[in-house]
């Protein structure tokens, strides 16, 4: 027992010794730092002072020069005065770099010292800012809660049933809205296409005999009552508007009735265009053959994108040549939009000058479609310049049978995907396009719905 005891006590002391050594090593180590932390700061005081006093002297010097300048240009100065003048200068240099020295020390010195005070100060403030917020948000989110509390059971109650009447009545009206044009579309459906056809033939006739009707009428009471300019343009005006209207309400009519054409809005487009055009060229006819010989038509104004349309050709002609375009003209049904007919081969050349030409710098591609015209088809590109503020179509007829034609993809990255549209509904391939396939239709669909012969693979369809 009493050798336990021992050994227990020699570990003690030994463990007591190891840790007196411990600190000793400590402290010198300590000691050491604290050493050569002042001795770094006695090197870096006398290197500013050694900065400061070469400063000093080199201003001193600047001084003396520019003294002994000064000096030297005065005739009456007297060689007495410079040696007076420099050694003052000399004196009030070196005062002003023991000055700098010492200001240097003293606030090395006072730096240290405050160093840490100011970071106590700097913790404590924002250790109360932290907590001033933590107790903003705590009284905020007590005061929304409270709020919240206080709304009343009964009205919570009332707006619940409101919303639940209000998705009701909506859900009954989408039903009722569904259920009827379901009704519309099979009644539609039962009509025969011989029906729908003379239906629509009987719509155009009367929407054009009615525009015909009306300007000869306005025409006649013009030229019965003599009226002026201003009063047949009204005329004509007028005749056009109950055309265009006439012709719209026929192609809806015929839209309603539904399944006769593959894309309603464009018969519905091209009536309203065909009973414009009639109702504008009978008011013209009506009216010159009842003004007599002496009255003139009136002359058609000249666009104002035509300037445009000239610079374009010019241009075109000009670097190209001659034979690259086939036609240009405006494009009064679509805002007058300058428009370029381009051959097949030269197409994605004039497409490419359109863009890189300085003079013109098309670069953005706003839109490509095509269209079948069942003799032939056609890719309608509108290009727009940023730089210039104008705007440019390109157009290009292609063969029906085969239509092919170059992509503009490598040129505009935004006809991918509106030349893979073109490619699904129309069938118009695009050489070099990196992914021509389908975007609407699966992969398996047979034929391309907007041919003007297309005929569904499944009849059930």
């Amino acid at each position: 027992m009493s050798d336990e005891k021992d050994l227990e006590q020699l570990k003690r002391e030994a463990a007591e010794r190891a840790k007196e050594a411990a600190k000793k090593r400590l402290a010198e180590k300590q000691a050491a730092e604290t050493k050569s932390e002042g001795e770094s700061k006695e090197e870096n005081i006398d290197i500013a002072k050694a900065k400061a006093a070469a400063a000093a002297k080199a201003k001193a010097a600047a001084i003396a020069k520019q003294k002994a300048s000064e000096s030297a240009s005065t005739e009456t100065s007297d060689t007495d005065d410079k040696a007076t003048a420099k050694a003052k200068a000399a004196a009030a240099a070196k005062a002003k770099a023991v000055a700098i020295a010492k200001q240097k020390a003293s606030e090395s010195a006072s730096a240290e010292t405050s160093d840490t005070d100011d970071k106590a100060t700097a913790k404590a403030k924002a250790a109360a800012a932290a907590k001033a917020k933590a107790a903003a948000i705590a009284k905020q989110k007590a005061s929304e809660s409270a709020s919240a509390e206080s709304l009343d059971t009964d009205d919570k109650a009332t707006a619940k049933a409101k919303a639940t009447a209000a998705a009701k009545a909506k859900a009954a009206a989408a039903a009722k809205a569904k259920a009827a044009a379901l009704a519309k579309q099979k009644a539609a459906g039962e009509a025969g296409d011989d029906d729908l056809a003379k239906a629509k033939a009987k719509a155009v006739a009367a929407a054009k005999a009615k525009a015909a009707a009306l300007a000869k009428q306005k025409a006649a009471e013009k030229a019965g009552a003599g009226s002026d300019d201003d009063e047949l343009a009204k005329a004509k005006a007028k005749a056009v508007a109950a055309a265009k209207a006439k012709a719209a309400a026929a192609a809806k009519a015929k839209a309603e009735a539904g399944g006769g054409s593959d894309d309603p809005a464009k018969e519905k487009a091209k009536a309203i265009a065909a009973a414009k055009a009639k109702a504008a060229a009978a008011a013209r006819a009506k009216a010159a053959g009842a003004g007599g010989a002496t009255e003139e038509v009136e002359e058609v104004k000249p666009s104002q994108n035509q300037p445009y349309l000239d610079k374009y050709v010019d241009v075109i002609t000009k670097h190209l040549g001659d034979d690259v375009l086939v036609d240009s003209y405006i494009n009064t049904l679509s805002k007058d939009v300058p428009t370029l007919v381009a051959k097949p081969d030269t197409y994605f050349k004039v497409a490419q000058f359109l863009k890189y030409n300085e003079q013109l710098g098309f670069d953005y591609l706003s839109e490509l479609h095509g269209t079948d015209f069942q003799t032939h088809m056609e890719v309608y590109v509108h290009l727009f310049s940023y730089k210039k503020r104008q705007s440019v179509a390109l157009k290009v007829i292609i063969e029906r049978d085969e239509p092919t034609i170059a992509s503009l993809q490598p040129l505009w990255e935004g006809a991918n995907w509106p030349e893979r549209e073109a490619y699904d509904l129309l069938g118009i391939k695009f050489e070099g396009h990196p992914n021509l396939t389908r975007i609407l239709l699966p992969d398996d669909w047979v034929g391309h719905p907007l041919r003007k012969d297309y005929e569904p693979f499944d009849v059930e369809v």
